[in-house]
């Protein structure tokens, strides 16, 4: 069944939530997407759908650089796609999409906190490199960057915090 990348409507709310709780096992994350739509702006909030039934969501809300002057940058979180359908590239589809709505929004860069050998094959690197912490503790290899417009992060150095929904999670 062909996977079909679109926007986001208020009828795919139900659909979405189910798939953040199938793909992480609880409310958490799909508890996050509820209170970024009220919350957050601009959003990125994309599906996949196949054969009528959403299979697949990406979210990208903004972030800001603590302790210098940012870019307009994007934070990549949740993505998830339903445990049936994993590995099948929707997830990557997911990925190339959103980055090009985050370009459309005229967001500069986007970062995200997620699997190292994953996020790499879209132009993702150590956020280290640009001088970036991440707010959480986490590895230097899994919280990452990507420069949608080049050279936009540089002098950018800082600590990346993302909305405050984020704390709930």
């Amino acid at each position: 069944m062909p996977i079909q990348i679109r926007r986001e409507c208020a009828a795919d709310i139900d659909g979405v939530r189910a798939v953040n709780i199938a793909a992480f096992g609880s409310a958490a994350e799909a508890d996050l997407v509820e209170a970024l739509r009220i919350e957050a702006t601009p959003l990125a909030s994309l599906v996949a759908e196949a054969g009528g039934t959403i299979v697949g969501h990406i979210m990208f809300s903004p972030v800001t650089v603590v302790g210098s002057v940012s870019p307009f940058m994007m934070g990549l979180a949740p993505m998830a796609v339903v445990p049936a359908r994993q590995r099948e590239g929707i997830g990557s589809a997911l990925v190339r999409e959103g980055l090009a709505a985050c370009e459309r929004l005229g967001a500069s860069a986007v970062v995200v906190l997620g699997h190292a050998a994953f996020y790499p094959r879209f132009g993702f690197a150590p956020a280290s490199r640009f001088g970036l912490t991440c707010e959480y503790d986490v590895p230097d290899d899994v919280f990452m960057a990507m420069e949608l417009e080049p050279g936009s992060l540089r002098g950018a150095s800082g600590t990346i915090r993302y909305h405050r929904a984020f704390a709930n999670v």
